[in-house]
């Protein structure tokens, strides 16, 4: 395979070495961009899958494709160190590092998927396009190598989750990304207020800053918010899908899910955040409008601390896990982040699976904590980073109460590329519709997406 547009940026690394040590339109538009999505699905799947491993190298040159970032030299800095203490160790290897735009992965991936001969050896990709990924049969089973990997034992439940579809596990977890409250916390010593304990109270606390500060948002929220929102549903007992064998099923439209999804629209309304500025917000712009003084809180991701801390909001604001349902509860995040995998179509194997532990491994993941902000996927480091920098520590608690995951299953990028989940929302805080046809609605369309993905 030949990379559409030219390589972005690379490094190539040789080894002398003895031994080795072993990843985020409304209505009728929205409906239309699912079907496509639901079609896509099952019609662009490679025509022709990678197929079993040709054989396995012990020596020459490893590819890899890794995710090229915003600011991307404090990353590529800890990779090369990794990669240079590996190459050291194995005599005769060689590997080239490639940094490819996170908008273009789904097709660089599934071209490489089709042409074996070109493709990395190891890929990162987004922990939510796992499922796809083994659907499309890209992605080698390493549930073994995990499993008898020391440093896997200590990856956290969420983390594991991500890598695993139907009881095998396809990568090992590189990252992780929850979400907490970041609030002002001038505002709240002027007003006299505390952290909220409740999604009650929360909803409480917005509307007295709102009402004190009207041209402040208390809490901002967003109609395309989908993993802002989530947490509301989750934390009163909600689930978005039951899963019976390799089948999914809505339950985004039972009592208690609605129940949550009520809590999360409540916010939307000239008592807080108006549905005309904010049903069309996603989480980026809620967190910029934190960031830029507009909102007294905001639901914002650790990876969201570097943004808040270049706006108007620096040295103004702190963070605490976002309150669960019951007072004192902590609500169940989205546990989102990055994985690495092993191609399939690998001709080195072992030693694509030996650079996958280095490159996931605990020195590289408090590295790359220290130098992006990652939080790693290990319960140890994590709490030792959380040591090193502070503002790590809520949402390492958040993670420690349990985060959620969506369904793990190829349907999930064609419900996710059809808005249904913002549509439902929008539809919600617009008026059009009432939680219970808005809620009923989504389910449907989750179900023709399920089975459309068998």
């Amino acid at each position: 395979m030949t990379l559409s547009g030219r390589r972005l940026s690379g490094r190539r690394f040789s080894g002398r070495g003895l031994s080795g040590r072993g990843l985020s339109g409304r209505g009728f538009s929205a409906w239309a961009a699912l079907t496509a999505a639901v079609l896509a699905l099952t019609a662009c799947a490679p025509s022709t899958s990678v197929g079993g491993a040709r054989g396995d190298d012990s020596t020459g040159r490893l590819r890899v494709w890794l995710f090229r970032e915003v600011d991307n030299k404090p990353k590529a800095a800890v990779v090369d160190k990794a990669v240079a203490a590996f190459t050291r160790e194995h005599r005769g290897v060689s590997v080239d590092v490639t940094y490819i735009p996170v908008e273009t992965r789904a097709q660089r991936i599934k071209a490489a998927f089709n042409d074996p001969a070109s493709a990395p050896d190891v890929i990162e990709y987004g922990n939510t396009d796992t499922a796809g990924y083994v659907r499309d049969g890209g992605l080698a089973d390493v549930t073994a190598d995990f499993a008898a990997w020391p440093e896997a034992k200590d990856a956290d439940p969420a983390a594991r989750r991500s890598v695993t579809v139907d009881g095998k596990v396809y990568g090992a977890p590189l990252f992780v990304g929850v979400r907490a409250l970041y609030y002002r916390t001038d505002v709240f010593r002027e007003l006299g207020l505390r952290p909220p304990r409740s999604q009650a109270e929360l909803a409480g606390t917005a509307r007295r800053i709102h009402r004190e500060r009207p041209g402040m948002y208390g809490l901002v929220v967003g109609g395309a918010y989908t993993y802002g929102a989530l947490p509301f549903l989750w934390a009163n007992g909600g689930a978005l899908a039951q899963q019976k064998g390799r089948k999914y099923t809505a339950v985004i439209d039972r009592e208690d899910a609605k129940k949550g999804i009520a809590a999360y629209t409540g916010l939307f309304g000239d008592h807080n955040c108006p549905p005309a500025k904010c049903a069309q917000m996603g989480g980026n712009a809620t967190v910029e409008a934190f960031a830029s003084g507009k909102a007294a809180m905001a639901i914002g991701g650790d990876f969201s601390h570097r943004a808040v801390e270049n706006g108007k909001a620096r040295g103004k604001y702190a963070v605490v896990p976002l309150p669960g349902a019951e007072e004192g509860s902590i609500a169940p995040a989205f546990a989102g982040g990055n994985n690495l995998g092993v191609l399939k179509g690998s001709s080195h194997r072992t030693l694509a699976v030996a650079l996958m532990r280095t490159l996931t491994g605990k020195r590289t993941q408090s590295e790359l904590f220290d130098a992006m902000g990652f939080l790693p996927t290990y319960t140890d480091v994590r709490r030792e980073a959380a040591r090193r920098q502070p503002f790590a520590e809520p949402f390492v608690k958040t993670l420690a109460a349990g985060a959620a995951f969506v369904p793990v299953t190829p349907a999930w990028a064609a419900i996710d590329a059809g808005q249904v989940l913002p549509t439902m929302l929008q539809e919600i805080v617009s008026g059009r519709r009432s939680v219970d046809a808005a809620a009923s609605a989504a389910a449907r369309k989750m179900n023709a997406a399920f089975r459309a993905a068998g």
